[in-house]
């Protein structure tokens, strides 16, 4: 068999990879998930895979679907898996769409079919019945049930021959600062990224995972569906409902199932420590764990010590979190460290990166930020940091916009002409380099690691001093126990000419309203003491109403739209400026009265 480092150049599509797998490992579980998310599983073997794919394949090639967008409408588990195979397996663009709850808002996706322009689905007979009595929007896409296929359908699939360069994917954004983008990912594009995620953390045979991470987001996609069957390892797969039932699911998971990498966002590690008790931490054994990849927003060491502290006592070593960095612009993964290796973190002072520039902190008096590095690139990438308006290199004291170039990077914007120019095709100004993929994100390099001090759209500058919101919105948490942790919007607003800091924040359930002026008060007083800023308003709001995408990143944009249009759930709202917000203010009282 083929060394992993070699199946990059050794297969032109994932249809290629898969039909390897199926001839040279038939029987090897690649994928077994937990129904459940603890004891009740299901498997699947590449042939079994493969069958599958070709059944599906068939049945899109008959309906005219090869070179369509197929939307694929299922909750995570084993129907996801063959039904994407079996879109690339029928020459087809996969488009991942989560299918809403019962009688739930379904706009993502309608926005996602919309702009896909897809006439055909695939989903289950159950979800169907649903989709059409939830979302008659949706009622004119074809569908093909991909549960009830007749036997033998596979015998006959026809092999696209799709090339390297075709479009397998179409990934849609999350949406954080605007609506989702449906990125144009070619097979070459993710055999590149699964390559470059095998260099970065060492995937093989022997590096067994568990992943609880949403299909249809990149982060899931890549890391639990791809990578392992682009490595020949096994993989335990679980629902992100069951996880955010019960995080002890997901370590429980690890335990028993003796993994060895695995990943989440920073709101995972904090759920853990928030929710798994001493008692259930006592039957965890997290020793076998070599990686655990950290990404999405910037990694908080915080969050990394509360984790690490907490689980040190179950075999959890430091040396298995692994920050990194990456888009669905770019694949997925961009940059990322050694594997075995801590974190790398440093003390930055914090007047120099309102300002864009990059000191050290040499003493422990000194008003600093703790950025946690997120490694570097490999390969044919390459990453600049570049001063978003001038489009020239920075020094290497200064904080940018990250630029991105590889094989890795996408294609551009499915329809989407002028944003691809805008995005994809950036030049310097003064060398002519290029094309470069923007990232909107902001960061600087020191001793080849990447740091990362926030999004570009999401920045806060007030009286020309940039404040990241991630930072604000932190210590807004901390401020007091009643406000609910990773949920919460630092925002700014323009009042009388000028830009004012406003917080929002989710409550904890079972919220006492006698305690609203310790809240406020706690809240004002930290923001003040750690960033120098007076609040204009501070807005609490009802448990579960915050925006997220569905990667679970705060919405800064909605939340900003939401408190101007009055429109937000509110519990209690105290505006701690004089300055007027005009008629809109009035909007934000008037629900609090109500």
């Amino acid at each position: 068999m083929s060394s992993p480092s070699s199946l990059s150049s050794g297969f032109t599509t994932l249809v290629d990879l898969l039909r390897w797998r199926a001839i040279r490992q038939p029987s090897m579980h690649g994928y077994t998930y937990l129904v459940d998310g603890e004891t009740t599983e299901v498997g699947l073997t590449y042939e079994e895979l493969d069958r599958r794919a070709r059944a599906i394949a068939a049945a899109l090639q008959l309906a005219g679907g090869s070179g369509e967008r197929v939307l694929l409408l299922y909750p995570s588990g084993l129907d996801f898996i063959a039904a994407f195979f079996g879109c690339l397996y029928a020459g087809a663009v996969a488009v991942p769409a989560y299918p809403p709850a019962a009688h739930k808002s379904a706009q993502r996706l309608q926005v996602i079919a919309a702009d896909a322009q897809a006439r055909l689905a695939l989903t289950t007979s159950a979800i169907k019945i649903q989709t059409k009595t939830s979302w008659p929007e949706l009622a004119d896409i074809q569908t093909i049930l991909t549960d009830v296929l007749p036997p033998g359908s596979e015998e006959h699939w026809q092999n696209p021959a799709a090339a390297g360069e075709s479009c397998a994917l179409l990934q849609y954004t999350s949406g954080s600062t605007a609506i989702p983008r449906g990125v144009l990912v070619t097979h070459n594009n993710l055999l590149d990224n699964l390559e470059l995620i095998h260099t970065c953390v060492d995937t093989s045979p022997d590096t067994p995972g568990v992943c609880w991470l949403p299909m249809f987001h990149d982060m899931g996609l890549l890391t639990g569906i791809l990578e392992p069957i682009y490595v020949g390892a096994h993989v335990t797969l679980m629902s992100p409902i069951a996880f955010l039932q019960r995080p002890f699911r997901w370590l429980q998971a690890l335990s028993h199932r003796r993994a060895v990498i695995t990943g989440a966002p920073n709101f995972a590690l904090d759920l853990c420590v928030r929710r798994i008790t001493i008692d259930q931490r006592a039957m965890l054994d997290l020793s076998s764990l070599d990686v655990l990849f950290v990404s999405a927003e910037p990694v908080r060491i915080e969050t990394l010590d509360r984790f690490g502290e907490y689980f040190a006592s179950s075999g959890f070593r430091r040396t298995a979190f692994y920050p990194c960095y990456g888009l669905a612009e770019s694949t997925l993964v961009v940059a990322g460290g050694a594997r075995a290796a801590p974190p790398v973190v440093k003390r930055f002072m914090v007047d120099g990166l309102a300002r864009n520039r990059v000191r050290i902190a040499h003493r422990n008096d000194e008003p600093a930020r703790s950025l946690v590095g997120c490694g570097h690139t490999r390969g044919n990438h390459q990453l600049l940091i570049v001063d978003p308006v001038t489009f020239r290199r920075c020094l290497p004291n200064q904080v940018g916009e990250i630029w991105v170039s590889g094989s890795s990077v996408a294609q551009g914007y499915w329809n989407s002409p002028s944003e691809t120019n805008q995005t994809f095709r950036a030049y310097l100004a003064d060398t002519g380099e290029g094309p470069f993929l923007r990232t909107g994100d902001l960061g600087f390099c020191k001793a080849n690691e990447l740091f990362i001090t926030g999004r570009m759209k999401d920045a806060i500058i007030i009286h020309g001093t940039n404040h990241s919101p991630q930072e604000i919105e932190a210590t807004v948490e901390e401020s007091d126990p009643a406000l609910r942790p990773g949920c919460g919007a630092a925002i700014a607003v323009e009042i009388a000419g000028e830009e004012r800091l406003v917080t929002i924040h989710e409550v904890e359930r079972g919220y006492h309203m006698e305690d609203v002026e310790t809240v406020i008060g706690a809240i004002r007083q930290r923001v003040a003491e750690e960033h120098g800023l007076q609040i204009y308003a501070i807005v609490l709001v009802k448990p579960g109403s915050i925006p997220k995408t569905t990667s679970g990143k705060i919405q800064r944009f909605a939340c900003r739209e939401r408190f101007l249009a009055g429109t937000l759930e509110i519990v209690a709202f105290r505006q701690l400026s004089s300055v007027p917000l005009g008629g809109r203010q009035s909007v934000c009282e008037d629900n609090v009265r109500q």
